[in-house]
């Protein structure tokens, strides 16, 4: 079994609370994508990265399609970048997603 214990202090950086099952699932859900330092950081400042996460994990896994325009997504999205900003230009895509679904109201769905 995978040890999740370095993106659970991650996320812990920003929630103290952070529950260890959502955290590990998030970073079991990206997978492949963690394995590598480019895909395993969200660069805040390219926005076709930022469209993306609004149409896939925003989307397709906290269900923000249904009552969110794009837009409104989008401000969830900066926020996170403003929330995170404190890392610098890139940002760790697991603790990225933990504050998005936190900050949405949506934890329950990763």
């Amino acid at each position: 079994m995978a040890d999740y214990s370095e993106y659970v202090e991650k996320v812990r950086k920003y929630d103290a609370d952070a529950d260890e099952g959502t955290v590990t699932s998030i970073a079991k859900k990206l997978g492949i994508a963690l394995q590598n330092r480019d895909s395993s950081l969200v660069s805040c400042s390219d926005n076709s990265e930022l469209e993306r996460i609004r149409d896939g994990f925003a989307k397709k896994h906290l269900g923000l399609d249904a009552g969110h325009s794009d837009d409104q997504i989008m401000e969830k999205i900066n926020e996170v970048c403003v929330q995170m900003a404190g890392d610098g230009g890139n940002k760790h895509r697991v603790p990225f997603y933990y504050l998005l679904a936190k900050n949405t109201g949506t934890l329950d769905k990763v």
